[in-house]
């Protein structure tokens, strides 16, 4: 939303604030300067901080003087916390009809695990995503990528928030987001699913179509050790691929299943056995067959087609993502970097109307 434009005020208590500031297993190779963490700076450029104590009234009464004019409020405390602090969404919506209030948790304002505490990996075992990755015969594989976070706590909040938040600017009338990071990843396990639909029983991992049960689609070890990915699916793909590598023996067996599958991916696994990384990568180079190299993340840091389409951006010394979606006549633009722990309070409180004496005396009760 920052990177969109919008003005986001990041609210941190007045003691640790933002856990993720702190240095530790992000920066474990040194690098960072003095500060912040290298984490904490590459996701809260284009936000301003506030340092708020809302366990006093006078934070209450700053948070919701605030509040009056905001567009978006995202808590992500356990259910119940906001109420209790007196800055809940009926709270807000009493002085702010058109208020999209968004809460993210791990599992959602009701059901028994409600209370329940949580992080990503606990999210994908509960909704069967953890026991579907990684390969036959071996444990589950734990990603470093954080499915339920980024999906659940990130994108599928924003959908909702920018729903509400035409339909607020439409109607009036503001909206309340109940976001579970686990719905999230739940709601998006489709081919479990089906496998439970149109067989009764989900395929153990590394059995289904998409996680190693059809040859055309899947990972491929070089002879150095390297992997290449492999989906070709269309028939008019899977044909090329066999041709490239000169075997049309294996033309029929794209969607080869069972002990059959097994058979023809063991036949890919020889093939590409035979010849280096490097010499796939340039053989399949100009092949347009859905056959591609498996990146280290540095390598990617160097791809032609990352680059070219801007998606490293250096911020306050800090490489880092730029959006991924790019909207006309809507550039880029990086306005601030990460903030320091209260570095805006000041500014934020004047903007929206407190005098320097209210903000003198909000300082002294150490409410800011």
């Amino acid at each position: 939303l920052a990177d969109l434009g919008a003005e986001v005020i990041k609210i941190e208590d007045t003691g640790a604030g933002d856990y993720a500031r702190a240095k530790g297993w992000d920066e474990r190779e040194a690098g960072g300067r003095d500060g912040d963490s290298l984490f904490f700076r590459m996701i809260n450029r284009n936000k301003k901080s506030l340092r708020l104590d809302l366990k006093q009234a006078a934070g209450v009464e700053v948070f919701l003087r605030l509040a009056r004019d905001a567009d978006v409020i995202v808590e992500s405390f356990r259910p119940g916390v906001v109420d209790k602090l007196g800055i809940g969404y009926e709270a807000v919506k009493a002085i702010n009809p058109r208020i999209v209030y968004c809460a993210i948790t791990g599992y959602g304002q009701d059901g028994p695990y409600r209370e329940r505490a949580g992080h990503d990996l606990n999210y994908l075992g509960y909704c069967g995503l953890l026991d579907q990755i990684g390969v036959a015969g071996s444990a589950p594989a734990v990603p470093n990528f954080q499915i339920g976070d980024l999906l659940g706590g990130t994108l599928s909040a924003l959908v909702g928030v920018l729903a509400a938040i035409v339909d607020a600017r439409a109607s009036g009338h503001g909206r309340y987001v109940d976001v579970a990071m686990t719905d999230a990843v739940f709601a998006h396990t489709i081919f479990p699913l089906l496998a439970v639909l149109g067989l009764g029983y989900v395929l153990p991992r590394g059995e289904d179509l998409l996680s190693g049960g059809m040859p055309s689609y899947g990972v491929y070890a070089t002879q150095d050790g390297r992997h290449f990915a492999v989906s070709a699916m269309e028939p008019k793909f899977w044909q090329m691929l066999c041709t490239t590598i000169e075997r049309p023996d294996l033309v029929p067996f794209a969607f080869a299943t069972g002990s059959e599958g097994v058979r023809i991916r063991a036949e890919l696994e020889g093939v590409f056995a035979q010849r280096t990384f490097a010499e796939w990568t340039v053989l399949f180079e100009h092949v347009d067959c859905c056959v591609t190299p498996v990146l280290r993340f540095e390598e990617s840091l160097e791809n032609e087609q990352l680059l070219a389409r801007g998606m490293l951006v250096e911020v306050d010394g800090v490489s880092q993502f730029a959006p991924p979606f790019k909207i006309s006549e809507l550039p880029f633009a990086v306005r601030l970097p990460a903030p320091a722990a209260g570095e805006h309070s000041e500014e934020v409180l004047r903007e929206a109307g407190f005098s320097a004496d209210e903000i003198t005396k909000l300082r002294e009760l150490k409410v800011i």
